[in-house]
């Protein structure tokens, strides 16, 4: 094929599946986020601290006239900062990189699973896809979003069992995860605080949020089984399937005690989560602990485990690269100070609409603010106390805004680029940016049109 029929082939092919390079993809929104600070104004709210949290103060936002404009240069040096902000979500890319390197190296996930399988039977798999789906999704619910990038590789392990692509198990993983921490009905990161904030009880009105997520669980099952199986994926390099039969794995005494180790330090995470506050860095020290641990277990020097560990995070630079240059679009706003700015005008657009449809105008204002504020905490600090009096003034049932604003910003992390969380799991399944848009996208309209429906039904019935 020539330049000019490639040209012309490619011209057909639909717009998402011509996408740049997602370095390239994320660089265009860094100057786009760039050419932003000279048409959106400075500005800020009042800040108070109480009960050590930081909320906004409602009705308190003001423009700024002395902030110093930002520079060409400017975009830049946002890289190298966007890095070493996101420093932590890279280690732990290099780190679980590391830590899976010498896992597959051993054989004693790959043995389990194949046993696991075997026994199942891989006629199967469509079940297994989908009882994994609930399973990661329940981890979302339960354990965070970030707490389960360790499980990542698990899951594209398992889709290679049954004869799946990579990008099956990590739609598994990454989809179940992020739909069960998004719809949460016990997520302390989003519900709790906006709840905090709107005096409600914690975790009230769980009912519809419970609906949504295990519809959407269901629905993000079906989607896997029906289309993204169907999808051409080509496996990146060094990225292989079973090597044996499945009727040929057995668990040996030394796979048993890896498993073990690699199941007690998961258990170890979890205590550190639920009991500590464990985040990210308390989670990539577990990950390089169990690294060690696992690699005395199988025999390997303390040289063996510094190549592996070596080998196992160059696999995954590309995608903790993204993270950092992602990163570099926050730099960009708060040096501009146009966040605030642009949180009051899309706050304001609510305040106009119908009640019947104000929720789900409400939860698109909180996609788009996160895009800003990637934090779900965070923008519920910024977002809630300026929506609560807003839900007040429309009609709206301060349960539904806060549900609303559980959708817009839930859901919007499995797209936006500025996810940390997002990009770091994709970098483990080794999947690029581009290649989960493309598969991932119709699903997410899928998605908003049922939780769209439910924030709907949610004004009708009084919730």
């Amino acid at each position: 094929m020539d330049m000019t029929d490639k040209m012309a082939s490619e011209a057909k092919r639909p717009w998402y599946k011509n996408m740049p390079d997602p370095m390239v993809l994320i660089f265009m929104i860094l100057v786009a986020t760039y050419a932003l600070t000279f048409i959106v104004p400075a500005g800020e709210f009042e800040r108070i601290v109480a009960n050590g949290r930081t909320t906004v103060v409602p009705e308190s936002f003001a423009y700024l006239t002395d902030t110093p404009a930002v520079h060409f240069f400017d975009i830049f040096v946002a890289i190298p900062q966007g890095l070493i902000s996101a420093a932590p979500y890279l280690f732990i890319v290099f780190i679980a990189g590391g830590l899976f390197h010498i896992l597959q190296k051993t054989g004693a996930l790959e043995n389990a699973i194949g046993v696991a399988v075997n026994k199942v039977g891989v006629k199967n798999r469509n079940v297994i896809i989908t009882v994994g789906t609930f399973i990661y999704g329940f981890f979302g619910v339960a354990v965070g979003f970030e707490n389960n990038i360790a499980l990542v590789p698990v899951a594209v392990l398992i889709s290679a069992a049954v004869g799946y692509s990579s990008l099956v198990g990590t739609v598994m993983a990454v989809g179940g995860i992020g739909i069960g921490f998004a719809l949460s009905p016990i997520n302390p990161y989003t519900v709790g605080v906006a709840q905090g904030i709107a005096e409600l009880p914690t975790f009230s009105g769980a009912w519809l949020r419970t609906l949504m997520v295990l519809t959407s669980l269901a629905l993000l099952a079906y989607f896997i089984c029906a289309k993204v199986t169907k999808m051409d994926f080509k496996e990146p390099e060094g990225v292989e399937g079973l090597k044996k039969d499945l009727s040929d794995y057995q668990l040996g005494g030394k796979d048993k005690a890896t498993l073990g180790v690699f199941l007690a330090g998961l258990g170890i995470m979890l205590y550190g989560v639920f009991a500590n506050g464990w985040y990210i860095n308390e989670i990539a020290g577990l990950f390089l602990l169990m690294a060690i641990a696992i690699g005395m277990v199988n025999g390997l020097s303390a040289n063996g485990i510094v190549k592996q560990m070596m080998e196992g995070a160059s696999g995954v630079t590309a995608g903790a690269l993204v993270i950092g240059v992602a990163a570099s679009i926050q730099v960009i706003l708060d040096q501009a100070q146009i966040i605030d700015t642009i949180v009051n005008a899309l706050s304001s657009l609510i305040q106009d609409m119908p009640i019947a449809v104000s929720a789900i105008v409400a939860s698109v204002v909180q996609g788009v603010i996160n895009l800003f504020v990637p934090s779900g905490s965070g923008q519920a600090m910024v977002t809630m106390p300026i929506l609560v009096p807003v839900a007040d003034l429309v009609g709206m049932s301060r349960q539904l805004m806060i549900t609303a604003f559980q959708v817009g910003d839930g859901l919007t992390n499995l797209i936006v680029p500025t996810s940390g969380g997002t990009l770091a799991m994709l970098a483990l399944g080794r999947v690029s940016y581009e290649q989960w848009l493309k598969a991932i996208l119709p699903f997410m309209v899928l998605v908003y049109a049922l939780c769209w429906v439910a924030l709907f039904i949610g004004q009708l019935v009084g919730y």
